[in-house]
């Protein structure tokens, strides 16, 4: 854990469990309705993981 967060936004499925569970660092695109990383330091390293836990589709991964 630990590191830089990214979405793979090609495989994202667009639910916004992340915006839920992170809202500091991910948010919604509308246009692409697609999950984006917004500020990859705005949120504890442990609430991250649990967004990345949490995505059904498993493409949000530290780098």
């Amino acid at each position: 854990m630990g590191g830089t967060v990214t979405i793979n936004e090609d495989e994202c499925i667009g639910c916004e469990t992340c915006c839920e569970l992170a809202p500091a660092v991910f948010q919604f695109d509308a246009d692409s309705g697609k999950a984006k990383v917004v500020n990859p330091t705005g949120a504890p390293a442990d609430e991250i993981q649990a967004a990345i836990d949490a995505c059904p589709a498993g493409c949000i991964a530290w780098e």
